[in-house]
């Protein structure tokens, strides 16, 4: 059968099946799901696990090896079967016999990536949701996050305003593991209190990593002196310039957005949360006078220079076009230099 996530629970509480598929590319959802079902498996009895990594190359005589001897101990053994690729290759028509003829007293737990559509009709896939259990995981919608993490704070027993929910998920870029670390993080600063947008923006300014967004938003609203202090902290600290030229870039991007928006007279937003930020008040009134054509050519430039592909200093680049940003420099793509 093919069931989601939120009814895998249930279904374990009524039956164990011989072979389980988790897919997907939500890592923590991913593992989740796992993790459900090997406390499943222990509760029932199968203490003995046994892990294989599917990578290319993988002998697959160890599996059909270990599926034919006997455990030490007569005890039920849990395989799992770790396949990032989501493809067995030569190993597919094995992985087809475990779920048709599952080995006695074994339950098999393949974790994969996702699976295209070719790919979920391949016989082996097919074979395991006649047999056992497909569980599919998709990422969570766009819109549905900031809601997706409210109820992981409800479960935590925790009280967390929408618009905290909106500022982290937007912090983290969707990433829900770094989401669920922020959740558990905030649990600790402040147990039993509401979570509120301060208290969000308190927790994520004293992160490091959180500090490229400080950058970012000061330099789009024309604070040069902030974003200048700011860059030299990230500097001091050790903070890569690949990390802090994709902050800037994220910034130009959300106020390109806007201001294509507001071109159109348009409310629409583009979904997803590849890279776009949402500009501040300040960035907003600014969109109008900044440059932003010629700074997105000056963040390619930069870029060029981080990578090696362009002669320059890496960090009079970053410096420069943070200050073009700021409005405290010319905005110049020529060599990463800028023009006082």
């Amino acid at each position: 059968m093919r069931l989601n996530f939120d009814q895998l629970p249930a279904a374990l509480e009524r039956a164990l099946a011989p072979v389980y598929l988790v897919s997907g590319d939500e890592p923590l959802l991913v593992e989740e799901a796992a993790d459900v079902i090997r406390a499943k498996a222990r509760a029932s009895g199968y203490a003995d696990r046994t892990v294989f990594f599917i990578e290319r190359g993988f002998a697959w005589d160890e599996l059909r090896h270990a599926a034919q001897a006997l455990s030490l101990f007569a005890e039920r053994r849990l395989f799992e079967l770790r396949m990032p690729s989501g493809k067995p290759d030569k190993g597919a028509a094995q992985l087809q016999g475990l779920a048709e003829q599952p080995p006695p007293d074994v339950v098999s737990l393949i974790v994969a990536g996702k699976l295209d559509r070719k790919a979920g009709e391949a016989p082996w896939v097919r074979a395991i949701e006649r047999q056992g259990v497909w569980i599919p995981v998709w990422p969570v919608e766009t819109a549905a996050l900031p809601a997706w993490l409210r109820a992981r704070a409800r479960a935590m027993q925790l009280e967390m305003e929408p618009d905290a929910a909106r500022l982290i998920m937007e912090r983290v870029e969707g990433n829900l593991l770094a989401a669920k670390q922020e959740l558990e993080k905030l649990a600790l600063l402040a147990p039993g209190e509401p979570i509120d947008v301060e208290l969000v923006r308190r927790s994520v300014g004293d992160s490091a990593r959180y500090d490229v967004f400080q950058l970012a938003e000061a330099a789009a609203a024309g604070d040069a002196e902030r974003a200048l202090r700011v860059l030299l902290g990230l500097k001091s600290e050790g903070i890569e310039p690949t990390l802090i030229l994709w902050a800037l870039v994220r910034e130009l991007r959300g106020l390109w957005q806007s201001r294509e928006r507001a071109r159109l007279h348009s409310a629409a937003r583009p979904t997803g949360w590849n890279q776009a930020a949402t500009p501040s008040a300040r960035a907003a009134a600014r969109i109008g006078k900044m440059p932003l054509a010629r700074l997105l050519r000056q963040a390619n430039q930069t870029d060029r220079i981080i990578k090696g592909v362009a002669r320059g200093d890496p960090w009079t680049a970053i410096i420069g076009l943070a200050g073009s940003m700021a409005g405290a420099l010319q905005a110049s793509a020529e060599s990463g230099r800028v023009a006082s």
